[in-house]
């Protein structure tokens, strides 16, 4: 009797061991599977464009220069990543034999390379997964707290925007009152440090609230008072006073990583960006960092700047407008406004650039911002400021990129057609720093690959 149960008993750990042994087979297959698809999808992101390493030059194109003026005929030359002669190749007499590399653009548009300001790329790479969204730390005052460490430069998001002619992405981080330091970051690059073209550039502060909207969830139809207001102004008023005493103190001292982010906004090496969109919080915030003696800030959204233009104006404030293809804030007001308030302003004299204030993947649709900015009063090449060298200079770059001229890093992008027209933007050619870059992103090649499948042309 014995002798039975121990058979069976043996004969069920077999089985039990089988199933086991299945079971793991599943499993590597499993994460097989997994890794394969991963290692595709990876596969699909473009590789980092080596180094300018021949002289190149451009014949022929019709160049936007970014600073109101277009040369139909244009000579544009490239060498160790900076543009060399601009000029009209109707007045001057080049040899082409000396260029390592000669390209034919005639008929197309050269442009400066756009830059995309106060955007999370690089720090979000799907909105609804959370473990893909590096952008915001716990707490609400976390100066110390810097993009350029967390930039991602194996986002599947910057191909997509390469291909619409941004080139340039001022990386910012987000939540709570103080968010932290944001870095402008070249779209190519093996990682952050490599893709790093301004670090630290300034410290980003949402200013609290005034008013809530209503909680239409609770049945609501009013706003309500935000009750934490003023406490909230003095944590950062705060903040800033104990910044000034710490960097008072000379000698020895314990070092405290809030305070020493903020040595940069002090003393006028760095920006501060008030992000506020209600006239009377822009009004306040202005008010708040003249007081404290911000030298240079930067007021980000904006979205009721209209009402406050003179204001503005008057403290000499550049503004980065959050959405331009935005519904009116105010009952009553033209349907219109936010497309036309980047004209409104920039006839009032204020140094204006676009943001792309949305979901994180549209971003690529900036240009587009700047084609509405052209339809509703801006001319074109004016127009082109708003993404090009206005922003530039509100960024603190425009020594080095913003516009095609002579010793400027060549970042450059060509088109067959206008880029601000949806219809006829596409940039066949792009240069980083001289570097040719490769544009074909994760959707180019699934275009080619089912175009291929279907036999499409």
């Amino acid at each position: 009797m014995n002798g039975t149960v121990e058979i069976s008993l043996l004969k069920e750990i077999m089985v039990q061991k089988n199933k086991m042994k299945k079971t793991m087979k599943r499993f590597i297959s499993y994460i097989t599977v997994i890794l394969l698809t991963v290692s595709s999808l990876m596969a699909q992101v473009p590789e980092p464009a080596a180094p300018q390493s021949g002289s190149i030059l451009l014949t022929g194109g019709i160049a936007h220069l970014g600073n109101g003026e277009v040369i139909e005929n244009s000579i544009i030359t490239i060498e160790d990543g900076k543009i060399g002669v601009i000029a009209n190749a109707t007045l001057v007499r080049m040899d082409f034999s000396q260029f390592d590399e000669r390209i034919d653009i005639s008929g197309k548009h050269v442009y400066p390379g756009l830059i995309l300001p106060s955007t999370t790329l690089g720090l979000e790479e799907i909105s609804a997964v959370r473990a893909t969204r590096d952008f915001r730390e716990v707490g609400g005052i976390n100066p110390n707290v810097r993009s350029l460490v967390a930039y991602n430069t194996d986002s599947e998001l910057i191909a997509t925007l390469r291909y619409n002619g941004i080139l340039l992405a001022q990386v910012t981080p987000e939540g709570g009152t103080v968010s932290g330091s944001s870095s402008i970051m070249m779209l190519d690059g093996w990682n952050w440090e490599d893709a790093a073209y301004t670090i630290d550039d300034g410290v980003h502060i949402t200013w609290p609230r005034k008013r809530f909207g209503p909680r239409w969830w609770m049945g609501e139809t009013e706003g309500r008072d935000n009750k934490n207001y003023a406490k909230s102004v003095a944590q950062i008023t705060e903040l800033i006073n104990d910044a000034k005493s710490y960097h008072e103190i000379s000698g020895d001292k314990e070092i405290n990583i809030k305070l020493e982010a903020l040595k940069g906004v002090l003393d006028g090496s760095q920006n501060l960006y008030l992000h506020a969109e209600k006239r009377s919080e822009m009004m306040e915030s202005i008010q708040w960092a003249k007081k404290a003696g911000i030298q240079k800030m930067v007021l980000v959204g904006a979205s009721e700047a209209y009402y406050l233009m003179d204001f503005i104006k008057e403290n000499d404030i550049p503004v980065i407008l959050g959405n331009v293809h935005d519904l009116p804030t105010r009952n009553g007001e033209d349907v219109n406004l936010p497309y036309k308030l980047p004209s409104i302003l920039a006839e009032k004299g204020i140094l204006v650039g676009l943001a792309y204030d949305g979901r994180l993947a549209s971003s690529r649709n900036l240009p587009f911002y700047a084609g509405t900015a052209a339809a509703y009063g801006l001319d074109k090449e004016e127009a082109l400021k708003l993404v090009t060298s206005n922003t530039a200079k509100i960024l603190g770059i425009d020594e080095t990129t913003g516009t095609i001229e002579g010793d400027k890093d060549a970042n450059i992008i060509i088109s067959t057609g206008d880029i601000f027209d949806m219809r006829t933007n596409n940039i066949e050619m792009a240069f980083i720093q001289g570097r040719k870059i490769n544009l074909d992103g994760k959707q180019q090649v699934l275009h080619e690959r089912f175009k291929r499948k279907y036999g499409g042309k």
